[in-house]
C-alpha cells in the first residue's frame, strides 16, 4: 500500500506509537477530562492526580501498551463487581496464535463487547487483542475521541449523505484490510449497525460489503485475507434492558423519535456499571471455508453476501449460552410451561423480580407496562427462538 494511502486513514485509525505520549498530554490538559477525573477523586488537587497519571504512563509506549496498563485493571474490576465471571471458548480457533482475526459479532453493549474480548484474549496468551469501529455519534468531547483512539479505536462517520457514506466505507474498508494484513491487528465490527433492541441478532449483508470493498477480486478473495470469525456474545442480564424498553415506547408514541446524545451517554454508563450476571463469549470456526464453497457454486454477489449473512447468523446463533431466564421468558410470552425442565421456581422468582425492578426504572409520562414488559421478556426470548432454529 502507497504512503499516500497509508496517510488517508489520519482521520479515523487509532493513534500510532510516536503520537502516544501527546495524545496523553493532551487529555490530561483537558478541562472536561480533569473534570471527570476530579469526579473520581474529589479529595486530590489536580497537579496531584495528574502527577500520578504521568507516573503510571512510564513505561507506555503503544497502545496495546496502554490497554494493559490501564483498561485492563478497570475491565477486571467491572467483571469482578458488576458480573458473575466472563467465560471464552475459542477451541475453534487455529493452534497458530499468530493469525490474526476479524470477529464479526453480535452487539450487546457499546463499550464492553469488545472491552472484554481484549481481556480474554490477552488472558489466553494471544498475542495482542481487538481495534473496533465506534461511532462518531458517541465521540461528543474531545477528550473522548483521544481516549478511544489510544484504546485501538478507528472512528466510524455517521449521519452522513450517501455519496459521503460510501466514500467513507470504502475508507474504513481499507483501512480494516490495512489493519488485519499489515498493521497485523485483530479487528472486531458488530454484525449490524446498533444493537438489535429486542436481542433478534441478525447480520446486515450491507456489513458483509463495506468489510469487502478494500479487498480485491470476487467477493470470496476480498474477504478471504479478513479471516472472519462469527463471535457469539451471551449475557445472563442485560443492564440496559430498560432503556432499550423505553425507546421502544417512545418510537410507537413517536414514530419521529431519535435518541440524543444524553441517551448514548445513558447507555453507555448503564451498560458499564449495571449488573451482568453470567457472561459467555464464544467463538467459531473462520467462515473461509465455507465462502469458498458458496463461491464455488457461482452465486452472484447479492446471493453471495445473503448466503454468507446467514452463515454468520447460524453460526451465532448456535453458539449462544443459554441461561434460565431465556427459558423463563419464552414461558412467559406463550403463556404455558413447556421449558420447565430448564429452571427452578427460584429462577423463576428471581427473573420476576428482576424484570419489575427493570421496569420501575423506566420513567414516562404513559407508561404502557404491559407493551414494556412484552418487549422485556421477547429481548431475554430472541436468543433461545434463534438458538432452537439453529439446532434444527
Amino acid at each position: 500500500m502507497k504512503e499516500e494511502e497509508i496517510s488517508s486513514f489520519d482521520e479515523i485509525r487509532p493513534y500510532e506509537a510516536e503520537e502516544m505520549k501527546q495524545a496523553f498530554n493532551d487529555l490530561l490538559n483537558d478541562r472536561q477530562f480533569s473534570l471527570v477525573l476530579k469526579g473520581f477523586a474529589p479529595w486530590l488537587p489536580k497537579s496531584l492526580r495528574n502527577g500520578l497519571l504521568k507516573l503510571a504512563f512510564t513505561g507506555v509506549k503503544t497502545p496495546l501498551d496502554f490497554q494493559l496498563r490501564f483498561m485492563k485493571p478497570i475491565v477486571n474490576y467491572i467483571i469482578r463487581k458488576k458480573s458473575d465471571g466472563v467465560s471464552f471458548d475459542e477451541k475453534a480457533l487455529p493452534r497458530d496464535k499468530s493469525l490474526r482475526y476479524t470477529f464479526v459479532s453480535n452487539h450487546r453493549d457499546i463499550v464492553l463487547d469488545s472491552a472484554f474480548l481484549d481481556v480474554l484474549l490477552v488472558n489466553h496468551d494471544y498475542p495482542t487483542t481487538v481495534e473496533i469501529g465506534i461511532g462518531d455519534n458517541l465521540l461528543i468531547y474531545p477528550w473522548i475521541k483521544r481516549l478511544v483512539r489510544m484504546n485501538k479505536a478507528f472512528v466510524v462517520r455517521r449521519s452522513l449523505t450517501p455519496h459521503e457514506m460510501i466514500k467513507s466505507s470504502q475508507l474504513m474498508s481499507k483501512y480494516i484490510h490495512y489493519a488485519v494484513n499489515t498493521k497485523k491487528e485483530n479487528i472486531w465490527i458488530a454484525q449490524r449497525e446498533g444493537r438489535a433492541k429486542d436481542s433478534d441478532d441478525r447480520t446486515q449483508e450491507s456489513v458483509l460489503k463495506m468489510l469487502a470493498m478494500g479487498g480485491e477480486g470476487k467477493p470470496y478473495e476480498q474477504l478471504a485475507d479478513l479471516n472472519i470469525v462469527p463471535l457469539t456474545i451471551s449475557y445472563e442480564y442485560d443492564p440496559c434492558d430498560y432503556l432499550k424498553a423505553k425507546e421502544f415506547q417512545q418510537k410507537r408514541d413517536n414514530p419521529r423519535f431519535k435518541k440524543s446524545r444524553q441517551d448514548d451517554l445513558d447507555n453507555m454508563r448503564v451498560g458499564i456499571f449495571g449488573y451482568k450476571g453470567r457472561v459467555h463469549y464464544h467463538c467459531a470456526a473462520p467462515v473461509n471455508a465455507r465462502m469458498k464453497e458458496l463461491t464455488d457454486k457461482n452465486m452472484p454477489k447479492n446471493d453471495f453476501y445473503r448466503a454468507l449473512a446467514e452463515q454468520i447468523d447460524s453460526q451465532i446463533h448456535a453458539h449462544y449460552r443459554i441461561y434460565p431466564n431465556n427459558y423463563i421468558a419464552l414461558d412467559r410470552l406463550n403463556g404455558d410451561n413447556a421449558n420447565a425442565s430448564h429452571y427452578t421456581k427460584a429462577d423463576e422468582e428471581r427473573f420476576n423480580q428482576y424484570l419489575e425492578g427493570q421496569l420501575a426504572k423506566i420513567e414516562l409520562p404513559d407508561k404502557d407496562v404491559a407493551f414494556l414488559t412484552e418487549r422485556m421478556l421477547t429481548m431475554y426470548a430472541n436468543p433461545l427462538r434463534n438458538w432452537l432454529k439453529a439446532k434444527e
